[in-house]
């Protein structure tokens, strides 16, 4: 999530852009280990050299041959080969002083080689094997490659303080980033004011921690963020970093546990140690839930489980902390519940910060704060794009702005539409248009009618939301879509928007009774809706008269989660199935409210029925002419497909066009 205000493109920074002065080259560093690795491989490659040789191996047969003829001029006899020289003076140019070498055995060709050179003019010497070079390929040379493993294995790693666990694995995992590299701060954070506001105080201490030490107060040692996943935990606790211009030490909770046990309370260790060498800091532990679970024989399995050793090693470290160390920690978690209770309570973890799901203000906030970075329209409405995405979380506002800019560079637009923004909401929360998919006629009508019962109801009750728009354009597994746009976000349900809702739940299904003379699947997800919706009304927010106000549904809790359980009913036999009947007789209540409000304006379902199949998507204002008695003036899908087809046609005959005038120059 991000602020509103207006920051400098990253590229115009000093240094940064083509403006900027010239950045120096990257310098490499090269490590002791691949130092020696290429010494080594120098040092094979002199000894393979040195043994090779350019001599031309030939037979016994011919050396007996120049033997004879008395061309040999001299010869080094070994073990196993006879190297040798012939005679310069040749009559044979390419024969003169060319070397040669023959595989030799002493027990066989020994007497041979006698008989062969007794009374010639050769000069005969005997191979003399260098000991030290022998020394040094059989000994020395193992010795030395496994001492340098030895010592980039163990010795360093003990050195560097990694707890001499093999290689790095007792070393933390965190990504540092220093002051100069956190450039995130509060107006790049929008929608959680409440929360800024709650760590203000931090960025102070960090500070100036003495205005704090004057009257002996003493700041949260770690802080947790808690809030349903996307909502911008990880980055508020950049900004705190960037506001308060401090390291900030980034590790998940993950990169703690590993197959060796001990690792992770060791990595923790030096996690802390550095953080304190750092100091002031903040260390971030991003999903702290995979380390931090409760404790005990019916959580995680027993007192020597890896992730309970790394668990009171974070609690040791923390407690351990002094208060003017100044290193402040920050976690992050959507699991609140399975935390464990030492982890939360003061002296650690002792200052909790909701981040929740950003209400219709701060939606609007976030939607403006991405939309810098992208060209809009003027018939675009964040506002209104804001009020059509309730429990929308930044992320999701985020990836909105990004696939409308993707669907207007697609389009080939000059700027992103309004028409870009809805589409994008659509497909980010229901996914992509099967505009391709091939439907059935029968089943398309069925379709329409069902969405007109919907919209007719949502339309008409003033206790529903108000409508948004309409299509029977099938995406993801919905055939089609009545969509909502609420004037506000609600915090608490009345039964009679409870009451309207299951109307709206029914509408489709009525619809297809009265017009289709047939029911069809497509109303599951409306039954199941209205089920639900039902039961919570009688069994937790106590809307029965029949029943009272009286708390009947069991709430999972961490239990729950983790070891599901039959869970014994907390109410009798005969209260279950009072239960049943007051959900079947309210459910009934409001289907037959919803089949007479349809049956007493059949026409005007029939005519949203007939629009839909003739242009496929109805906005608000489309389905209020249409309710009015008017007709509709815009173009329909075989209109819109006739126009796509000869603007195609128009750009293929233009570049013929242009080729022949290419051809003719």
């Amino acid at each position: 999530m991000n602020n509103s205000q207006k920051r400098p493109h990253p590229n115009q920074r000093q240094g940064r852009g083509p403006q900027g002065p010239k950045q120096p080259p990257p310098r490499y560093k090269r490590s002791p280990l691949s130092i020696l690795l290429i010494a080594l491989v120098v040092f094979a490659a002199i000894m393979l050299l040195s043994r090779a040789t350019s001599r031309n191996e030939i037979s016994w047969s011919e050396l007996e041959t120049y033997l004879r003829n008395d061309q040999v001029k001299s010869v080094k006899i070994g073990e196993t080969r006879i190297e040798g020289k012939l005679r310069a003076d040749l009559s044979d140019s390419e024969q003169a002083s060319k070397s040669f070498t023959v595989k030799f055995n002493s027990d066989v060709f020994a007497d041979r080689l006698n008989k062969l050179t007794e009374g010639k003019d050769i000069e005969i010497r005997a191979e003399t094997q260098d000991i030290w070079l022998l020394i040094l390929a059989q000994w020395v040379l193992p010795l030395v490659i496994f001492g340098a493993l030895i010592y980039f294995m163990f010795i360093r790693n003990i050195r560097s303080g990694a707890g001499g666990m093999l290689m790095s694995f007792g070393r933390s995992r965190h990504r540092i980033q220093g002051k100069d590299k956190v450039k995130v701060t509060f107006e790049d954070v929008a929608g959680v004011e409440e929360a800024k506001e709650e760590v203000a105080e931090i960025i102070e201490f960090l500070k100036n921690p003495k205005k704090f030490q004057r009257l002996g107060g003493r700041i949260p040692r770690g802080v947790l963020l808690v809030g349903p996943p996307g909502c911008g935990k990880t980055l508020l606790a950049k900004a705190i970093a960037g506001e308060a211009d401090v390291p900030f030490l980034n590790i998940s909770g993950s990169d703690f546990v590993e197959m060796f046990v001990g690792v992770g309370a060791s990595r923790v260790r030096d996690l802390f140690k550095q953080a304190k060498d750092s100091s002031p800091c903040i260390i971030f532990l991003d999903e702290i839930d995979a380390i931090g679970r409760k404790r005990g024989a019916g959580y995680v399995g027993g007192g020597h489980d890896e992730r309970e050793q790394t668990l009171n090693a974070i609690l040791v470290e923390m407690d351990g902390f002094d208060t003017n160390d100044q290193v402040i920690v920050i976690a992050a978690t959507n699991r609140r519940d399975i935390l464990d209770s030492a982890l939360t309570r003061p002296g650690r973890f002792d200052r909790q910060v909701v981040v929740p799901l950003p209400d219709l203000k701060g939606r609007a906030q976030i939607l403006k704060v991405h939309a810098r970075k992208v060209k809009l329209g003027p018939d675009t409405n964040l506002e209104r794009l804001a009020r059509g995405t309730p429990m929308f979380s930044g992320a999701d506002l985020a990836a909105i702005i990004n696939e409308s800019a993707l669907l207007a560079t697609m389009a080939e637009k000059e700027y992103v539409e309004m028409a870009d923004l809805e589409e994008a909401r659509d497909k980010v929360r229901w996914g992509r248009a099967k505009k391709s998919r091939v439907i059935d006629e029968s089943e398309k009508r069925i379709t329409a009618f069902h969405e007109a019962g919907h919209t007719f109801i949502q339309a008409t009750l003033k206790d529903a939301d108000p409508l948004h728009k309409v299509s029977i354009i099938p995406r993801g597994p919905m055939g089609g879509a009545t969509f909502a746009l609420p004037e506000r976000d609600r915090t608490l349900y009345t039964k009679r928007y409870c009451m309207a809702q299951l109307q709206v739940c029914f509408g489709g299904r009525i619809a297809e009774e009265l017009f289709c003379e047939d029911i069809s699947s497509g109303a599951q997800s409306d039954i199941h809706m209205a089920t639900a919706l039902t039961r919570q009304m009688i069994t937790t927010w106590g809307m029965s008269e029949k029943l009272g106000p009286v708390a009947y549904e069991h709430q999972n809790g961490f239990d729950q989660v983790y070891f599901p359980l039959p869970v014994e009913k907390e109410y009798s036999e005969k209260t279950a199935e009072e239960i049943d009947s007051e959900v079947k007789r309210l459910m009934g209540q409001a289907y037959t409210m919803a089949k007479d409000l349809i049956q007493t304006s059949r026409d005007r379902v029939e005519a949203i029925a007939d629009a839909l199949l003739k242009y496929e998507t109805l906005d608000a204002e489309d389905v209020k002419v249409i309710l009015s008695g008017g007709q509709l003036d815009k173009p329909t899908v075989s209109d819109l497909l006739a126009a796509e087809q000869a603007k195609a046609a128009g750009a293929e005959s233009a570049k013929s066009e242009e080729k022949k005038g290419e051809s003719a120059q």
